[in-house]
């Protein structure tokens, strides 16, 4: 019989907490005194465990519930962390994962491998551990049946005031509480301020609970195990001896420490009712007296709030909302345009509002899309953990700047490229540990791995301080492989971009991490269909810094709309500096080199006329918008330039997949397409351009000597 599906929220949950186990264990390998990891590993572990049991995956629940035992004797102290316990938790997270697979139609999990991680974590385990184990298995049946008895639990439950913010329903935890067994519940309510003074989402209640259960305390505590760092939770058993003998209501008040003594014994010569009393002449409140009798009828017999969900929303459906999102951005555009035309303040109002209103709902739903790096940042550490064992190196992965947020599509995408990246670091970058040392460099290596907002882009930069990159012998390669003539002259930057070349390595040999020439070409394919560029600086012995410039979103980005003949086009405002005018003065000044004079630097431009193939005659004056990229400046010439510009972006196509100079288009309000322009591969073309000027100019120079020299 086939097991059930696996509903999805639990999928996801699960997911979760696989990664949560691994930060955590990568956390205690650097830190072994880290209590905090160790305890949120075991939650984890348990909550899987229950959730897995839940739902009927009883092999998960059992494999997990021996990992946990092994964690639980982490915490109490009685086993030692050793990098063995840490290859098994890993090892036992790929095993769960692995059986999370194959219930949703993934390759079968064997049950043998299960079996000899669990005799693995047992041999790690202290004797007296595993001798308890083994009495508990030797159990008579007759032992093992019989029921536990039941106790009498008190417990008072203070919530955190900020429990809410952290997602947490202190209602959820009483109703886990209530599944131990039978429970009386009192809400004290006295610390509620008055309502002009109540913020929504603080906690003000707290819980007296008496609970009659065959339960442990310890199973108790685990009810609190998420919130007890922040919350106030006093349990305590009631022993058989105060059972029997079963307390008066002051003694029990008496006992919590609701009450005093003293003020007991001043109204027991009245008539009333000892709770009445204290409530009227000792301030002591309802609530506390009838939390107290509760917990009297308990003894005396001794013998459900709603659940805030979390709301997941699937990736495809938020991608639709982008669209309709991006569609409406242009709608609005066209009904703006329309009413621009008509003379009418009644019909100005709706528009502006309407206006106002979808750019306060494209903001929002952008931001919904934008997620933290951090998650993908520390995938990478069981990789560096992994690969530099391999290699038999000492390496440390630190990373800076998880909270920067980018869109969750660049950060989907970027997985590939940033594994790509880090394990050239691993193989190529950092030298082994003699080879370290000699250089008078730390025994241990390290791998950086930051993000950053710079402007409109994120910046990610992997940085190592291995052996750096060899001009000389790249050049060589790239010479010999005929990417280069042997006197074309380089600078060091574009060397450096020769490893990008599709097929090149200077690798000597081919491991199973790298060496066959394929990586980096995907790295530059995939960072570019991103609308983003690399760079990449070394310095021989010193190590290597590779940098990713990402666009924040892919969806709609600001842009300055320009004109060139009766087209309109759009430039990514992230990447303009400025704009200048170009007179027929200033253009005569460049003697047909393509360079124009900007604040005393000549920069190199592209006349997008040309470039584009547009007919028709130039205007007397053009306009050159400066832009940047990296440490570049180039000038893009238009006729005009039109003025900001929201840009929904549209591809091409797979016809235009390979056209020089644009990367997507976008719909302009009268219902015409404007063409979106790609900076980076019009850099590229400058800077070909005033290289070509500059050989023809060089090849002149020298004939022109040779000339002066026969004659």
């Amino acid at each position: 019989m086939n097991p059930p599906t696996l509903p999805t929220f639990f999928l996801q949950e699960a997911e979760e907490l696989l990664t949560d186990i691994e930060e955590c264990i990568l956390n205690i390998e650097s830190d072994p005194e880290d209590i905090d990891a160790v305890n949120r590993l075991f939650r984890a572990m348990h909550t899987i465990k229950g959730s897995g049991s839940m739902f009927g995956f009883d092999d998960i629940a059992d494999f997990t519930h021996h990992v946990e035992t092994a964690l639980d004797l982490v915490r109490e102290g009685k086993m030692k962390i050793s990098k063995d316990f840490i290859d098994l938790i890993l090892i036992s997270r790929d095993q769960i994962s692995a059986m999370l697979d194959q219930s949703q139609g993934g390759p079968s999990v064997s049950h043998t491998q299960n079996l000899k991680i669990i005799e693995r974590l047992h041999e790690l385990m202290p004797r007296s551990a595993k001798k308890a184990m083994k009495e508990t298995k030797e159990q008579k049946p007759e032992e093992e049946a019989a029921p536990p008895s039941k106790q009498v639990y008190r417990v008072r439950f203070q919530g955190d005031p900020e429990i809410f913010s952290r997602g947490m329903d202190p209602a959820l935890l009483i109703d886990e509480l209530k599944g131990l067994g039978e429970c009386e519940v009192i809400t004290n309510l006295e610390a509620i301020p008055p309502l002009d003074e109540i913020d929504p989402e603080r906690c003000y209640l707290s819980w007296d609970i008496v609970l009659t259960t065959s339960n442990n305390e310890d199973d108790i505590r685990d009810v609190f195990i998420f919130v007890e760092d922040e919350c106030e939770i006093d349990i305590r058993r009631i022993s058989e001896e105060e059972a029997e003998d079963i307390p008066r209501l002051g003694e029990i008040l008496v006992d919590r420490g609701d009450a005093k003594a003293e003020d007991i014994e001043q109204v027991l010569g009245t008539q009333k009712r000892i709770g009445d009393l204290l409530s009227e002449t000792k301030g002591v409140s309802k609530t506390k007296i009838q939390s107290a009798l509760q917990e009297q009828k308990a003894l005396q017999a001794f013998n459900k709030a709603t659940a805030r969900e979390t709301v997941r929303v699937p990736a495809d459906k938020l991608d639709n909302l982008i669209n309709l999102v991006g569609e409406l951005v242009i709608t609005q555009a066209q009904l703006s345009r329309v009413a621009s035309k008509i003379d009418s303040l009644e019909l100005d109002s709706p528009v502006e509002e309407v206006d106002r209103l979808t750019g306060e709902l494209r903001d929002i739903v952008l931001n919904i899309r934008m997620m933290p790096i951090g998650g993908t940042f520390s995938r990478f550490r069981r990789l560096v953990r992994d690969l530099s064992s391999e290699l038999n190196k000492q390496i440390d992965l630190v990373t800076q700047g998880g909270e920067t947020e980018m869109d969750k599509t660049v950060i989907d995408r970027l997985g590939d490229p940033l594994v790509h990246l880090i394990r050239n670091s691993l193989d190529h970058g950092i030298e082994g540990q003699e080879a370290r040392l000699e250089a008078g460099k730390p025994e241990r290596g390290t791998i950086r791995l930051s993000a950053m907002h710079r402007g409109a882009n994120v910046v990610i930069s992997i940085e190592d301080d291995g052996k750096g990159l060899n001009p000389e012998a790249i050049r060589a390669k790239a010479i010999e492989k005929g990417l280069i003539a042997a006197d074309e002259d380089l600078t060091e930057k574009e060397i450096f971009n020769l490893i990008m070349r599709p097929g090149f390595s200077t690798a000597e040999s081919v491991t199973s991490i790298s060496g066959r020439g394929v990586g980096m070409d995907v790295v530059k394919r995939e960072i570019e269909s991103l609308r983003g560029s690399i760079e990449i600086d070394s310095q021989p012995g010193k190590g290597t810094r590779i940098d990713l410039y990402l666009p924040l979103t892919l969806a709609i980005i600001d842009g300055l709309l320009v004109e060139i003949g009766a087209g309109k086009y759009v430039i990514p405002i992230n990447a303009i500096v400025e704009c200048i005018e170009m007179t027929p003065e200033t253009i005569a000044l460049d003697r047909g080199r393509n360079l124009i004079q900007v604040r005393g630097e000549l920069l190199p431009f592209v006349r997008l006329r040309e470039t584009f193939w547009i007919e028709g005659i130039r205007p007397e004056i053009e306009e050159a918008v400066i832009v940047n990229h990296g440490d570049q400046r180039v000038g893009l010439v238009v006729d005009r330039v039109i003025g900001d510009y929201q840009t929904v972006i549209k591809s091409l196509g797979r016809i235009y997949q390979d056209v020089v100079g644009l990367s997507g288009a976008t719909i302009m309000g009268d219902g015409n397409v404007a063409l979106i322009v790609d900076v980076l591969g019009l850099v590229r073309m400058a800077n070909m351009d005033e290289k070509v000027s500059i050989g023809k100019n060089r090849k002149i120079k020298e004939k022109t000597e040779d000339l002066s020299a026969q004659s």
